[in-house]
């Protein structure tokens, strides 16, 4: 069946309330890009320095890293709708906060519980979906898939035209419209089931002692380092307003979701995922280089090629990651994240600390290495990842292949 469809079951007919879930998995996704338009005016704002100001994403996914190993422990005794809730809630109250903010040390530690709350909402999200979608899983899981696109390629734009005003804005529009979202689910969503099996909190670690999943969890390590450096620096290295900047991460965030979900796919089957994601990760590596070294217009045109790079890669870490492993996939896919998102912290803490000691260039030169790094685990660990790649070249791995990048 199409899930364009627009019968019965199709994406466009489904009930309120997997549209209210999916309506607020867009703002949840904004959250991510949201400050990076507005970065060099918090600096201004609050007398911080670069470094202090990248912290908002250093303690934001830290939280979110060390979350991984809690949301299926609460989601499992509690239900989804629940959980879905009190992550709204948290986003809710630490967005709104942030926008208070009098100090740059204020301001991180809000971020760090809004980073709590987008962590519990988001790796329920999809299974919510899936859940109370009408015709099958298809067209929840493209919904949602549509959803976090829209959400990355968005959010650094509402962040630009909020942040031109003031750069409080960007995060008062979050908490209002999270509030929203926290009312649509709360009216149209029913309780789902609560699974089986109760989670605990060691289960992920457990499932990193599979040697497929340990490798994919490593390799996205040294990608994920490359990824917020490109979005957690480049936009002090571009120092241009907030509407030029949130017009490059637009497009870059634009580039993110059609390369995910359309180009990936295709170039898996042509060619085989290893062989996709080890070249995308090279070019990558090239790709920030040329960004480092460049004028400022070549810098601009890397940073939005980039998210071409980053898209596919996205795409096939998710689904190497869900399908290597023999643990159920909430949970294999949790471990697989508490690895990765520790990247997602550091980047952003040692890129300007790197060009304080060095220079501006130094840092992307890190960024190259560790790209180039993780294409080398998939080179070396390629045995233990060949199954799942033959798996996703047929088609095996496919039905929840966004959840790993969700949760």
């Amino acid at each position: 069946m199409d899930p364009f469809d627009a019968g019965a079951g199709g994406i466009l007919r489904q009930p309120k309330a997997v549209w209210a879930t999916a309506g607020a998995s867009v703002v949840a996704f904004m959250g991510i890009g949201l400050v990076d338009p507005i970065l060099p005016s918090i600096a201004k704002g609050l007398d911080a320095s670069a470094g202090q100001v990248s912290l908002l994403f250093t303690s934001y996914f830290l939280i979110t890293a060390l979350a991984m190993l809690v949301t299926g422990f609460v989601s499992s005794r509690i239900g989804g709708r629940k959980t879905l809730l009190l992550g709204l809630a948290f986003v809710v109250v630490f967005a709104g906060l942030a926008g208070t903010s009098d100090t740059v040390g204020q301001l991180v530690g809000y971020r760090a519980g809004w980073g709590l709350g987008n962590a519990l909402f988001v790796s329920t999200a999809l299974a919510v979906i899936v859940g109370a979608a009408a015709g099958g899983s298809a067209a929840a899981i493209l919904l949602y898939e549509s959803a976090l696109g829209l959400g990355m390629a968005c959010g650094p734009l509402l962040g630009a035209l909020l942040g031109d005003a003031s750069w409080r804005y960007p995060f008062f529009g979050t908490a209002f419209l999270m509030a929203i979202g926290f009312l649509c689910i709360t009216v149209f969503l029913k309780e789902q089931p609560k699974p089986a099996r109760k989670t605990s909190l060691l289960d992920p670690i457990r499932a990193l002692g599979h040697g497929g999943l340990a490798s994919a969890a490593v390799s996205a390590f040294f990608y994920n380092y490359t990824f917020f450096t490109v979005l957690a620096f480049t936009p002090f290295v571009l120092n241009m307003t907030p509407y030029k900047s949130g017009a490059v991460f637009f497009a870059w965030g634009v580039l993110l979701a059609v390369f995910s979900v359309l180009v990936a796919p295709r170039m898996q089957k042509r060619f085989g995922s290893l062989k996709v994601l080890g070249g995308s990760l090279v070019l990558l590596a090239a790709d920030v280089l040329v960004l480092g070294y460049g004028n400022h217009t070549t810098a601009i045109v890397c940073t939005i090629l980039s998210g071409a790079f980053i898209g596919v890669n996205n795409t096939v870490y998710t689904e190497l990651a869900l399908g290597v492993s023999d643990a159920p996939r909430p949970v294999a896919s949790a471990g697989y994240n508490f690895v990765r998102w520790f990247a997602a912290a550091a980047a952003p803490y040692f890129a300007p600390k790197i060009e304080e000691w060095t220079d501006i260039h130094i840092p992307f030169v890190v960024a190259a290495v560790t790209a180039v790094l993780g294409a080398i685990v998939v080179l070396v660990r390629r045995r233990a990842l060949t199954h799942e790649a033959e798996e996703l070249e047929t088609g095996h791995a496919t039905e929840d292949s966004i959840t790993v990048f969700a949760n």
